[in-house]
């Protein structure tokens, strides 16, 4: 048998039964250790990698300084910065995977090739995994914790200012201002409102006219002319005076209410753009950590053979 054939013979087999004496029988081929190993370092790493991504951009951005990256800007390299940190970490741990694995017996090349591909996958999904809940579970405890210091912090406010006081005149602001106080005033109104009471409970009353009728977007002629009469009370300007004033003020409230919906749905759709954004990085970056570790996997294999890579 010639030398070139004796090379190739050598090459489809990694070890012959007679080097090692043993076979594979019907254990499992995966290797669970190499695989949990690799996968705990990848997970790490990338916790490691995307705080300093974090602390990075922070300190790139200032609230208080006009010369900040903009917004397309600061999304490429964050993007850039997730498929790097998928690509290193997802790497390392199927390196990791590939060189501690248990070497197989009597398996052709191909097989072995396939067996680390499978490894780095798998190795990237459990640590893919594995970093998803660790990251959920952080930000849940900030969420959680800076909402429980928030309510602390106003319960504070509250019973410094005003004491049980305070808390009280909240109580009652909320129950004057719900739809039962409303239609309750309608029920006391006068055609000559009494200009010598309290001017804190007229304007309590209209304060919670306009309220109401800011939820459904026109003011009734009945409203409009009830509060014309107390601005007039009140004031001392004319009837038409006071009706062009309640005019003007429940049309710029009209206006000021649009211009918040348009607000609200700029902001609603450029927060859908970003989140469609997001999801699509997100989703390259894992595909592209999916395929290092899979090839990283077959290099630690080959080094862990002593085999001459592919190609």
């Amino acid at each position: 048998m010639s030398n070139a054939a004796l090379h190739a013979r050598s090459g489809a087999i990694v070890n012959t039964q007679e080097e090692l004496g043993i076979t594979e029988g019907g254990a499992s081929v995966v290797s669970w250790g190499a695989i949990i190993a690799g996968a705990v370092v990848a997970s790490a790493l990338s916790l490691a990698l995307l705080m300093l991504g974090a602390g990075i951009g922070l300190v790139s951005v200032s609230p208080w300084s006009n010369n900040n990256v903009s917004v397309t800007t600061f999304g490429i390299l964050a993007a850039a910065w997730f498929i790097a940190v998928q690509l290193f970490a997802s790497g390392v741990g199927g390196y990791l995977a590939g060189r501690l694995r248990t070497r197989w017996v009597s398996v052709h090349t191909d097989e072995v090739y396939f067996r680390d591909t499978a490894h780095g996958l798998i190795v990237w999904g459990v640590g893919a995994i594995v970093t998803a809940w660790l990251l959920t579970s952080g930000a849940a405890s900030v969420v959680s914790g800076a909402a429980h210091a928030g309510g602390s912090a106003l319960e504070a406010a509250g019973t410094a200012v005003g004491g049980p006081a305070a808390q009280a005149a909240g109580q009652a602001a909320s129950s004057e201002g719900s739809s039962a106080a409303y239609f309750t005033d309608m029920l006391f109104r006068t055609d000559h409102p009494d200009t010598s009471g309290d001017a804190g409970a007229a304007r309590a009353e209209v304060g919670r006219i306009l309220v109401t009728d800011a939820l459904s977007g026109e003011m009734p002629a009945a409203d409009k002319a009830y509060v014309a009469q107390v601005v007039a009370a009140r004031t001392g300007l004319s009837q038409a005076d006071a009706d062009k004033r309640v005019s003007e003020v429940v049309e710029q409230a009209k206006n000021a209410k649009e211009k918040a919906i348009d607000t609200a749905k700029a902001a609603a759709d450029a927060a859908r753009k970003t989140g469609v954004y997001v999801a699509l990085w997100a989703f390259i970056s894992l595909l592209i950590g999916a395929f290092s570790a899979s090839f990283m996997a077959t290099v630690g294999g080959r080094v862990r053979d002593d085999l001459p890579m592919a190609g």
